[in-house]
């Protein structure tokens, strides 16, 4: 049992569906992204995605991309991004983080070495959006066996025939993204999502947590109404963007998280 494991069996008993905010490591800068990151919990996140900047972010809308360039041309890298985790795990060892990002930084690190230093660091899981099923012996399977969560994605394209590969290895959650498309692009919409979620959940017995389009409370609502979950990411970024005080943007993460609580 992971510490997203536990987070989900909570969640079922407490009959509340799980938020999950979505941070680029080092945006604006390493010591604002860190007290950010520490304040999510308090702000009702139940799981953090803390995004490792890439320089080609192929799956990311402008609004992340740019968040991305903000954090390289700040010095962020892989390192300061586990020390990031590292540094929040002395005060909280309960709340899950997912690493997300892409394979190029792993890979140059070694594939051993970073799942030793993000198991140390107090990483829970990983989304690496750019491995498919096909390349599993890659990371998936060693992560696997690091007792690390390797978290897949199902899109609007992903068939019936394509499911069962993309859940074959797949652990903690499944991450469907609510769009066809990149990330901040459009609004998801419950009624389009509700029964990709039943399809999924017919050959699985994951929880099944909705991202990609979500922006306001009330869409937290509606999409973690029909999943075991919500996430949001770009309309978070966003608020960090325009350099919004911190307390102001735990608030604004604060009210989406109790949107999806309300559920």
């Amino acid at each position: 049992m992971t510490r997203i494991d536990d987070t989900f069996a909570r969640l079922k008993s407490e009959g509340r569906k799980a938020f999950v905010a979505y941070v680029m490591a080092g945006d604006p800068d390493y010591d604002t992204s860190l007290e950010i990151v520490k304040g999510l919990p308090a702000a009702g996140v139940d799981i953090i995605e803390l995004g490792q900047p890439f320089t080609d972010p192929m799956a990311d809308g402008p609004t992340i991309q740019l968040a991305g360039q903000r954090a390289l041309e700040g010095g962020q890298t892989l390192q300061k991004t586990l020390d990031m985790a590292r540094e929040f795990r002395k005060q909280d060892d309960t709340t899950p983080i997912v690493m997300m990002g892409y394979y190029n930084p792993i890979y140059s690190r070694g594939v051993a070495k970073f799942l030793s230093d993000a198991k140390e660091a107090g990483i829970d899981g990983l989304i690496v959006v750019d491995l498919p099923p096909e390349e599993d012996d890659e990371l998936c399977i060693p992560a696997q066996e690091a007792d690390l969560n390797f978290i897949r994605l199902a899109t609007p394209t992903t068939d019936d025939k394509r499911l069962p590969k993309v859940l074959q290895n797949t652990s903690g959650f499944v991450y469907y993204v609510s769009i066809t498309g990149i990330t901040g692009a459009a609004e998801a919409q419950a009624a389009d999502v509700g029964p990709e979620v039943t399809r999924i959940k017919a050959q699985t017995d994951l929880p099944i947590v909705v991202g990609f389009g979500i922006k306001t409370p009330a869409a937290s609502e509606a999409i973690a109404g029909v999943a075991d979950g919500a996430v949001v990411g770009s309309a978070i970024v966003s608020k960090i963007a325009e350099g919004r005080p911190v307390p102001e943007i735990l608030d604004f993460v604060k009210g989406l998280a109790d949107g999806a609580h309300r559920a």
